[in-house]
């Protein structure tokens, strides 16, 4: 069964840098991996995905800031979070959607919630101002 673990979460001042990190388990060969995050009080929202071809998604909050990434060989997702705001405090999630060859790549998938089958249990991002 498909396993996720992240990392990397912590506190950090308004303008600074994080990468958070998912490794996962158990993924077959074609898949497509996002972050999602879920703020104080607020339902989970989409971040940033990428499939394993190489296509990219990025929710427009994090636009320009934010770059996704994934090394296939080690199964590893990352998130690597640049100009941070006090906005992007929340609780940071990776998922994954295992895909076949007539299932959809990120770009079509989107970041819905309902969309993705596994999750890891999070990581806290906390900006101060």
């Amino acid at each position: 069964q498909v396993q996720l673990v992240e990392s990397g979460g912590g506190s950090v001042q308004a303008g600074g840098s994080l990468t958070l990190s998912c490794v996962a388990s158990e993924l077959p060969s074609t898949y497509s991996m996002a972050w999602f995050r879920q703020p104080p009080g607020k339902e989970r929202e989409g971040v940033a995905g990428i499939d394993t071809e190489g296509s990219t998604l990025y929710a427009d909050s994090v636009k320009g800031r934010f770059t996704v990434s994934h090394d296939i060989a080690e199964n590893v997702l990352y998130l690597q979070m640049n100009s941070l705001k006090p906005s992007d405090t929340a609780m940071y999630y990776c998922a994954a959607h295992p895909r076949g060859w007539e299932s959809p790549r990120i770009p079509v998938l989107g970041l819905r919630s309902a969309a993705f089958d596994y999750w890891g249990q999070g990581t806290q991002v906390t900006v101060s101002s």
